[in-house]
């Protein structure tokens, strides 16, 4: 199957301070959710408002849903739907104001959609009223819940979420992969919607990412479909007996005490632990991304 990409990136380059976001290549799939996983400082963010057309000053090309490599050209902006952090809406603005400023900003808000959401999502309805509670009186979670709020109500093909779980409580990040799976099933053939956001509590959001990219100090480090790198990586556990032998052949290593140790093995080198006393599992995608983020280590100061 011919996988398109609704974003694609050559030779990307930031400067921030000793910073440096130096991404070669950048292939996002069409039609799925990928994840954008790295340690905190390890340029997530920095990339992500490349992406959304927040930066304009980073250096390479860019090319949007297989067309244009101008985001400010015809309606590429409107097509891309973004969350992030910081002042993203004015403190002093209620609900109301942000239901009227959205209806202007965008043509492809729908004030009665953004209601909706804000229900769903238990956001205050207050708000709605002339003299509703401002943003900045909102906690963490309520200010990122009325940002998706915001974006669910247009009509757009991409979704660009700098860590939208991470304010969130349990039950409301569990409802965040419901409600993006749904925005992914809801688009059309010829017009089918992605998902990029960037998280460090991969478990969170384990089960709605379809494509991961590991990002650690600037560059990509592992990308692909979560189903192949779990093919790609095993789990290994063994006793402490086998711990010197096996320390040599996987990828990442973990614990000698007395209850053994784990760590990650390429599948290609699996037959090299034959005969030690281990045992082989399937990996989460978070175990994967800790044994790539841990290999790749920080560089030194």
């Amino acid at each position: 199957m011919e996988i398109k990409r609704v974003v694609e990136a050559h030779n990307l380059y930031k400067k921030l301070g000793r910073f440096e976001l130096n991404v070669g290549e950048l292939r996002i799939p069409q039609g799925f959710a990928t994840a954008l996983i790295g340690e905190n400082g390890a340029g997530k963010t920095t990339l992500l408002n490349i992406l959304a057309g927040i930066r304009l000053d980073a250096k390479g090309g860019i090319n949007w849903f297989c067309g244009t490599t101008d985001i400010d050209k015809g309606n590429t902006r409107e097509r891309i739907g973004y969350t992030g952090p910081g002042h993203y809406y004015l403190p002093g603005w209620n609900t109301r104001q942000i239901r009227k400023v959205s209806e202007l900003l965008f043509d492809n808000f729908h004030a009665d959609r953004f209601e909706d959401w804000c229900k769903r999502m238990s956001i205050d309805t207050d708000g709605f009223r002339k003299d509703g509670k401002p943003v900045s009186k909102l906690s963490d979670g309520n200010r990122m819940k009325l940002m998706l709020a915001g974006v669910l109500a247009r009509d757009t093909e991409l979704l660009i979420l700098d860590e939208p779980a991470s304010p969130l409580d349990p039950v409301m990040r569990d409802e965040l992969n419901n409600i993006l799976r749904e925005y992914l099933a809801g688009g059309e053939e010829s017009r089918p919607r992605s998902v990029f956001f960037s998280t460090h509590n991969i478990a969170d959001m384990e089960s709605v990412t379809d494509y991961a990219i590991i990002l650690a100090h600037g560059k990509i480090v592992e990308e692909g479909f979560v189903e192949d790198l779990k093919e790609k990586y095993v789990l290994v556990k063994g006793e402490p007996d086998s711990a010197e032998a096996a320390k040599g052949i996987l990828y990442s290593f973990s614990g000698t005490g007395s209850y053994g140790y784990e760590g990650m093995c390429l599948a290609a080198d699996v037959d090299r632990l034959a005969g030690m006393n281990v045992s082989l599992e399937t990996p989460t995608l978070t175990q994967i991304s800790v044994a790539v983020m841990k290999k790749h280590g920080r560089p030194a100061a």
